[in-house]
This record gives C-alpha cells, sequence and structure tokens, in this order.
C-alpha cells in the first residue's frame, strides 16, 4: 500500500445524498483517517440531476484537487457516464487524475425510461480513450445495466474489468456499506476489486 498521501474525488450518483452507510461514505472516511486529502461533495439536486451543472461541478473539483499529490477519482453509477461525458467533451483531460475507478454505470436503455436522468446516457464510446488508467467493477446481476458493463462499457473502452458474482449495483441495497477491497484499491492500484464478501471457488 502507499505510504504518502494521496487526493482523492468521489463522486455519488442518482438519489444519492450520501448516507454515512453507503461505501462511499465509509471510504471518505476511512481515507481521511489515513491522513489523505478526500473531496466526496454533494453533487446538485441529486434526484433532478442536470447533466451540464454536474460536468461544471466536477471540472471544479477536479481543479481543486492537490497537484502535488495521487489523484484517484473514484465515480459510482452516475457518475460513471458522467465521467465518460466529460471525457468526450474534452473536460477530463490529461493529467486531470492519475488513475480512475467506475464502480457500475448504467445502461442507456436504463437511463432512458427515466426523464430525470435520460441526458446523462453515455456518449458514443467508439474512439473513445480515456485520458487516465481507468478499471471498472460492476455486479454480474446490476439490474441498472442487464445487458452486462463488460459488454456495453468495459470492451468498448478496453479497460480492465472486474465482475462481482452477485453485487448487484454495487449499493446500500445490495449490502454494501463498508467496502475493504475498494479502499484496499484506492491506497494500491494494484490491489485486486472483490465483492464485500468473497466467493469461495467450487471444487
Amino acid at each position: 500500500m502507499t505510504t504518502h498521501a494521496n487526493a482523492y474525488l468521489i463522486l455519488h450518483g442518482w438519489q444519492n445524498h450520501r448516507p454515512k452507510d453507503h461505501w462511499q461514505h465509509w471510504l471518505a472516511d476511512r481515507l481521511t483517517e489515513l491522513g489523505h486529502s478526500v473531496s466526496y461533495p454533494q453533487l446538485p439536486d441529486a434526484d433532478d440531476p442536470d447533466l451540464e451543472v454536474w460536468l461544471d461541478a466536477i471540472a471544479r473539483r477536479l481543479q481543486a484537487l492537490p497537484r502535488d499529490r495521487h489523484r484517484v477519482v473514484v465515480a459510482h453509477s452516475l457518475s460513471c457516464v458522467l465521467w465518460l461525458h466529460a471525457v468526450a467533451r474534452g473536460t477530463v483531460g490529461p493529467g486531470a487524475a492519475d488513475r480512475t475507478l467506475l464502480v457500475s454505470p448504467p445502461a442507456g436503455s436504463v437511463l432512458g425510461q427515466y426523464a430525470e436522468v435520460a441526458d446523462f446516457a453515455a456518449p458514443p464510446l467508439d474512439g473513445l480513450t480515456l485520458p487516465t488508467p481507468t478499471r471498472l467493477v460492476a455486479g454480474d446481476d446490476d439490474p441498472y445495466c442487464p445487458q452486462g458493463a463488460r459488454k456495453l462499457f468495459g470492451d468498448p473502452l478496453d479497460i480492465p474489468t472486474d465482475i462481482l458474482p452477485g453485487a448487484a449495483h454495487l449499493d446500500l441495497d445490495a449490502g454494501y456499506g463498508s467496502w475493504p477491497a475498494v479502499l484496499d484499491w484506492c491506497l494500491d492500484g494494484t490491489a485486486p476489486l472483490t465483492g464485500r464478501v468473497p466467493v469461495t471457488p467450487s471444487r
């Protein structure tokens, strides 16, 4: 694990008001306790978000990250596709972060069913190059990405992808309050991303 202080930007999803039991809140607390710089903002109007407003918000938060530290972005759900929009528009460019984790990005087919977030459906991924080393993790039974995160996002973006059995949307409903593996990854980008309860291989 790294021993120097890093800077983290943690981005939540739709209707998330940063409940204290959510793994992102847990992660922010743990990283802060370890002496790291952590930004875990409440994005505007979480129940009825505006894509342009959220893009502006993350641009400002990225700019505010300390430049003398290793900068890590952890995005969940709606903020994953928000990040892809930012990359497509050039808001996120080389040097914006040192590495990024995308957790449970939702499918455009699902977002399109809700007027509040339909505009967030991911931009075309063909030819989209992520400017920082990026990893994707998602459940194999995520109701918000029924086609599968690897197929919709991991393969088109050509990024390392971890699919966790039975992890659903990696949210509180799926039992993801504390999540030790994501803390390990934040501290050491080579750490494996496993589910909250490791699955025992069948004999």
